[in-house]
């Protein structure tokens, strides 16, 4: 599996954890503040960046289609970046 291939994957991956999280979101109402940034930080952010990284990997080893590794490394940045500006505005 490609690099770029992998990047889109942890792209969907962000995706559907996401939409488990808000459909599930009732279940979180109990715990600290703290808790709930870490579990948006990890189910959230790490995948969406880990994928930006190896969409980026990808581009610098021309590693096979080019618009591939771009397409996964924008959509992967940008869904990170806004989930880390979701927990540094918003906690």
């Amino acid at each position: 599996m490609k690099l770029s291939q992998v990047s889109l994957f942890l792209f969907g991956a962000s995706v559907i954890l996401l939409v488990t999280l808000t459909l599930f979101e009732y279940a979180l109402v109990g715990i600290s503040p703290e808790a709930e940034r870490v579990i948006t930080l990890l189910l959230l952010v790490l995948p969406a960046g880990t994928g930006a990284v190896l969409g980026g990997m990808s581009l610098l080893r021309k590693d096979g289609r080019k618009w591939l590794a771009i397409i996964g490394t924008v959509l992967n940045a940008l869904f990170a970046l806004f989930h880390l500006m979701i927990l540094a505005i918003a906690g």
